[in-house]
C-alpha cells in the first residue's frame, strides 16, 4: 500500500525560511517516507503531530550536501537536501550510513519523476548566498550537473542473450596495444599520486582520523579543505590529518629536516641556510666516545659541476636531491662523525595548533570540558582555563546571556573557524546546544600581551618589541587578506570606553576620527588601532593619553594631536605609527605596516 512506511527515523530539519523574516532554527522531527509522500512530525514516533509533508512527485532533486565550512549547530552532522517546487529542505542525519540510506531510498522513489533537474546547488544556501557559486538569488539555477544516481552503475543492464541469439554475438576483438604516447600519459597519471611526510606526531581524536608518525610517508587521498587532508598510511588505513602537520615529498623541500623537537642525544641534526647565499649546511650534534664533551659538527652540502647537478657530503656519495642525500646518511655515516639519526628544530619548537580538533568537528560536547581557574572577564563573558577530554589545555569563554545575539555569535564563530594562522589564536570549536554558549580556543600560556609586557617592563630590547609588532601585523594582514572585517564596534571588549550622544560605545583612545564623527568602522580603523598598539608595546604597557579624559582625547585627535614617540622607538618606527594615524591614508592597509616593519 502507498501509505505503508518505507523508512521512519528521528532526524533534524533546518527551517526553510520561506519568508525573509523567518528565523533560522534546527528542530528534531520524526520523518516518514512512503511511496507517495515524505512527511515529518513533532513528538515521539508513537504519538506525533504532522508538521509538514512533501508530495514525492514534486521533488526535483535529492542529494548529499557538501559542507564548505558552514557551522552545523546541531548534533546531527550529515546533511542532505530535498529540492521541491521553489523550496529546499535541509535534513541532518546522525551518521553517514543513515544519510546514505535516506538519500538512496528517496532517489529510488523519485526516479520516474519528470521534474528532476539537470543542475543543482551542492552546498548550503546560507547568509543570503549559495555557498557553492556565491549567487545571491535563492531561485538561481544550479551550478553543478545533477545525475540522479551519480554513475551508470545503477542503470539497467542490457538483456542477457539467450541460446537462440548466441550465434548473432561475436566475441569483441582484443584491444589494440597501447601506443608510447598513451603509456606515457598513464605513467604521468600514476606519478600524480601525492606523497607527503609527517612533520609531527598526530594522535587522532576521532574514529575517522588517521594517526601520524613523524618522518613516515603518507599518500594524500583527498584535500577536503585547506586545513584537513584525507590520507592513507603504508598499511592501507585512511583517515583525516591536519594539513599543517605534513609536507610534500619533493626534491627541494627541506621542511622535514627542520621541524622536529630537539633531544639531548647524539645524532640530532638540522639542515639550515649556509653563510654562502643559496647553499645549505648540515649541523650534527655528536657524543662521540673519544671526545670529552658533546659537540656540534658542521658539514657544507656541496654541488657537482655536472649537468644535472648532484649533491654530496662525502666525495664518493653523490645524490640527485638533498632529501636523498639526507636519507642515505640517516643509515650510513660514510665520512661523517656519526649517522644523521633524527632531525631537530629551533629550541622551543612544537607541533602547531590544528583548525578544530578534527575534520568538521566544531560543535564540542560540554561534557568533554573540564573547567579550571578563571583567567579574566570582559564585556561579553568570563574566560576560564580548561581541558578538553582531560588532556588538551584550552581557554573556555562563557558568553553572558543577553550580551550578544546568538545569530551574531554564530556568524563570528563561522568566520573564525575558517581561519588558521601561526599568529592568530586558534578557535577549536563551540558549544551551542545549551546556555551559556561556550567558545573553546587555544590556551596562551603567557597570557595577555599587555600584562606580559607590563610585568617585564625594562627587560625588553627594541628588537624584541619590534618582533612583537611584526607578529601582530602578520596575523592581521592574513586576517584581512581573507576579506574578514569583523573587528566592528560590537567586538571590542576593552574597558576604557566612550558613549557617544547616539548611545554607541567604542574605545576612544584606540579609535580614528571617522569613528567619532560617523561611527564608521573599516579595516582602516583597525590600522589606526594597530598604530596605538605599537605605541603601547614600545612604551612597555603605558595607557595611551593617560593624563586625559575621553572627551579631551576626542578633541585632541580632531585637532590633529597624536601620541608622542616612545623612547624605545626609533624615528623609523615612529614614522610607521604616524602613517597608521594619518587621516588621508585610506589606502594604507595591514600589508603596509607589515612590509615597513620587515
Amino acid at each position: 500500500m502507498s501509505s505503508e512506511p518505507i523508512l521512519e527515523d528521528v532526524l533534524i530539519k533546518r527551517s526553510q525560511q520561506k519568508k525573509r523574516t523567518s528565523p533560522l532554527n534546527y528542530k528534531e522531527r520524526v520523518f516518514v517516507l512512503t511511496k507517495t509522500k515524505l512527511a515529518y512530525y513533532e513528538g515521539k514516533p508513537e504519538r506525533k503531530t504532522r508538521k509538514g509533508c512533501i508530495d514525492l512527485q514534486k521533488i526535483k532533486c535529492v542529494e548529499i550536501v557538501k559542507n564548505g565550512g558552514v557551522i552545523i549547530p546541531c548534533q546531527n552532522k550529515y546533511p542532505f537536501q530535498v529540492v521541491y517546487e521553489t523550496s529546499t529542505l535541509y535534513i541532518f542525519a546522525p551518521s553517514n550510513e543513515k544519510r546514505s540510506v535516506w538519500v538512496q531510498s528517496l532517489k529510488e522513489e523519485i526516479k520516474q519523476n519528470t521534474l528532476v533537474v539537470a543542475k543543482f546547488h551542492p552546498e548550503f544556501w546560507q547568509d543570503g548566498l549559495w555557498q557553492c557559486c556565491r549567487q545571491a538569488d535563492k531561485l538561481a539555477p544550479g551550478c553543478e550537473e545533477y545525475n540522479l544516481f551519480g554513475d551508470i552503475s545503477r542503470k539497467p543492464l542490457p538483456p542477457i542473450p539467450g541460446n537462440d541469439t548466441a550465434g548473432k554475438f561475436r566475441r569483441p576483438p582484443p584491444p589494440p596495444p597501447l601506443s608510447d604516447e598513451t603509456e606515457a600519459m598513464e605513467e604521468q597519471v600514476e606519478e600524480k599520486e601525492e606523497i607527503v611526510i609527517a612533520l609531527y606526531d598526530f594522535a587522532g581524536t576521532e574514529s575517522h582520523d588517521l594517526t601520524l608518525v613523524m618522518g613516515e610517508e603518507y599518500v594524500i587521498v583527498e584535500k577536503c579543505d585547506v586545513h584537513w587532508y584525507k590520507a592513507r598510511n603504508k598499511y592501507g588505513y585512511e583517515g583525516y590529518v591536519p594539513s599543517n602537520y605534513v609536507t610534500a615529498k619533493k626534491s627541494g623541500n627541506l621542511d622535514q629536516f627542520t621541524n622536529s623537537s630537539p633531544q639531548d642525544k647524539g645524532g640530532g641534526f638540522m639542515v639550515r641556510d649556509s653563510s654562502s647565499l643559496g647553499s645549505y649546511t648540515v649541523s650534527l650534534y655528536t657524543k662521540s666516545a673519544g671526545e670529552g664533551t658533546p659537540s656540534i659538527r658542521h658539514y657544507h652540502i656541496k654541488e657537482t659541476q655536472t649537468i644535472p647537478v648532484q649533491y654530496y657530503l662525502a666525495e664518493k656519495h653523490h645524490f640527485n636531491s638533498i632529501p636523498e642525500l639526507i636519507e642515505y646518511h640517516q643509515h650510513n655515516a660514510a665520512g661523517l662523525v656519526a649517522r644523521l639519526r633524527y632531525p631537530v628544530g629551533k629550541e622551543g619548537s612544537s607541533a602547531p595548533t590544528t583548525a578544530g580538533f578534527s575534520y568538521e568537528k566544531w560543535e564540542i560536547n560540554p561534557s568533554e570540558l573540564t573547567f579550571m581557574k578563571e583567567l579574566g572577564s570582559g564585556q561579553y563573558g568570563v574566560v576560564r582555563l580548561g581541558k578538553w577530554r582531560a588532556q588538551h589545555k584550552v581557554a573556555i569563554k562563557a558568553i553572558r546571556q543577553g550580551a550578544m545575539r546568538e545569530e551574531d555569535f554564530i556568524e563570528e564563530a563561522r568566520v573564525m573557524m575558517n581561519l588558521s594562522h601561526p599568529k592568530l589564536v586558534q578557535l577549536y570549536g563551540v558549544c551551542t546546544q545549551q546556555k551559556p554558549i561556550y567558545i573553546v580556543t587555544e590556551f596562551m600560556e603567557l597570557g595577555c600581551l599587555l600584562n606580559y609586557i607590563r610585568q617585564r617592563r625594562g627587560s625588553f630590547t627594541s628588537a624584541t618589541l619590534l618582533s612583537i609588532c611584526q607578529d601582530v601585523s602578520e596575523g592581521m594582514e592574513f586576517f584581512f587578506s581573507k576579506q574578514y572585517t569583523t573587528w566592528s564596534k560590537q567586538k571590542y571588549v576593552l574597558d576604557d570606553q566612550y558613549t557617544s550622544s547616539s548611545g554607541t560605545k567604542f574605545p576612544v583612545k584606540w579609535s580614528p576620527p571617522e569613528v567619532f564623527n560617523f561611527c564608521k568602522y573599516s579595516s582602516k580603523s583597525d590600522v589606526w588601532s594597530f598604530g596605538v598598539l605599537m605605541w603601547e608595546v614600545f612604551t612597555e604597557g603605558k595607557m595611551p593619553f593617560e593624563q586625559n579624559q575621553n572627551h579631551e582625547v576626542v578633541m585632541m585627535i580632531m585637532q590633529g594631536h597624536r601620541l608622542y614617540r616612545p623612547k624605545k622607538a626609533t624615528h623609523n618606527i615612529y614614522n610607521i605609527m604616524q602613517l597608521c594615524w594619518h587621516e588621508a591614508s585610506s589606502s594604507f592597509s595591514f600589508t603596509s605596516p607589515l612590509h615597513l616593519l620587515v
